[in-house]
């Protein structure tokens, strides 16, 4: 049997999905910027996807860009608007599980002379609000804080931390990473005071190389990338139609059937969970039950090393993470686990496992049957 449980580093694209990118990059294959009826083919393809997505969101068309992922969106969000609003100040505040995208851009942007303040979190993965309220000066023009931690599953308070962001100082822009709580959640910036809103393709069964970021039109903001002027000047680059189309189909999926799956989501979530603390010496970070993300969990195995035994279960055919897929060839100990007081030995023993739409309780029982089963032997070898 083959399980894959790698789904928050990145999921399978549903059928229908790459059938349609490949019908529009073999048919429908013009420039969107293209005056001609293959242009206008392709410049329908994205007018559907805003459609969607800012249905969807429950936002205005014109406020959805397209990037190549939520790396760039990130980028655009919080570079954009440090340097458009840095004559008002040149404070900047988010988290310190954040994902690597926004905290190397907040580092480069200390390194430029802006300051930033990175909140802690509890034991659970959570900010708490006082210290968000603490951390607000006259100087602050904007906060990042990300709705759904990659590794853990830690939930922020987005639509608490919005409301006193603007309640303090209705100027501060509010920038949410969804990248993980979106085609999770449904998120509507608007009736939660988020300004903008990083999404990437890949995380719901979409494509590769594709995301967006809702930017809402009152949003001060400078692109970082020059070109042709695409997207009114915001993102320059011919759009990547295939990507945009396959993006939109996976969002129609996804969101047609969300709260059926997000239950048996949460279902295998739950009945993994208690299999794996049969396990003796076995530790769930962040939240286990439903006061976290529905597909994520991070489990600490005391005494073997994540490497060890990421590898074991590939052998039986389970993929998992050792933790970020995008830090996954660094050495150093995961920053959020740190940030949530986890200390020696068990910040190199823990793995990752996240769930999808496409997996089944069959695979949840195949895979608790084989840690039960690599575990101890595993145990056994490390103490010889």
């Amino acid at each position: 049997m083959e399980v894959y449980l790698d789904n928050s580093a990145t999921t399978r694209c549903f059928d229908e999905v790459a059938q349609l990118m490949t019908k529009v990059m073999c048919e429908d294959y013009g420039n969107p910027s293209s005056l001609h009826r293959k242009g206008v083919q392709a410049e329908q393809y994205i007018r559907y996807a805003k459609e969607t997505i800012a249905k969807n969101l429950k936002v205005n068309e014109k406020e959805i860009f397209f990037t190549s992922g939520g790396t760039e969106s990130d980028n655009l969000a919080i570079r954009g608007c440090a340097y458009a609003n840095s004559r008002r100040g040149k404070h900047l505040i988010t988290t310190q599980i954040e994902h690597p995208a926004i905290l190397q851009t907040m580092r480069q942007l200390e390194e430029e002379g802006y300051r930033v303040t990175y909140l802690p979190v509890d034991e659970k993965g959570c900010i708490r609000l006082e210290d968000l309220e603490r951390a607000i000066t006259g100087e602050t023009i904007l906060v990042s804080i990300m709705h759904t931690n990659n590794e853990v599953g830690s939930l922020q308070p987005i639509e608490e931390a919005g409301a006193m962001i603007k309640r303090m100082d209705s100027r501060i822009l509010f920038h949410v990473d969804a990248v993980q709580g979106y085609g999770k959640f449904r998120i509507h910036p608007k009736k939660m005071n988020i300004d903008l809103l990083s999404v990437s393709g890949h995380k719901i069964h979409g494509p590769k190389g594709i995301g967006f970021l809702y930017i809402n039109d009152k949003v001060k903001i400078k692109p970082i990338l020059f070109g042709g002027g695409q997207q009114n000047g915001m993102r320059s680059g011919t759009e990547n139609v295939p990507g945009i189309a396959g993006m939109a189909k996976a969002i129609e999926i996804i969101y047609s059937g969300l709260d059926k799956d997000v239950e048996r989501l949460y279902c295998m979530k739950e009945a993994f969970v208690r299999g794996i603390q049969e396990l003796p010496d076995v530790t769930v970070n962040g939240h286990p039950g439903r006061d976290g993300a529905p597909h994520i969990v991070s489990v600490s195995f005391a005494g073997v090393r994540s490497e060890v035994i990421l590898h074991a279960l590939e052998d039986k055919g389970i993929y998992v993470s050792a933790g970020s897929a995008c830090s996954a060839h660094k050495p150093q100990p995961s920053a959020t686990l740190q940030a949530m007081g986890i200390h020696g030995d068990q910040l190199g023993s823990t793995i990752r496992f996240s769930f999808s739409v496409e997996n089944t309780m069959e695979e949840v029982d195949y895979t608790l049957q084989t840690l039960y089963d690599i575990i101890p032997v595993l145990r056994k070898f490390t103490r010889k």
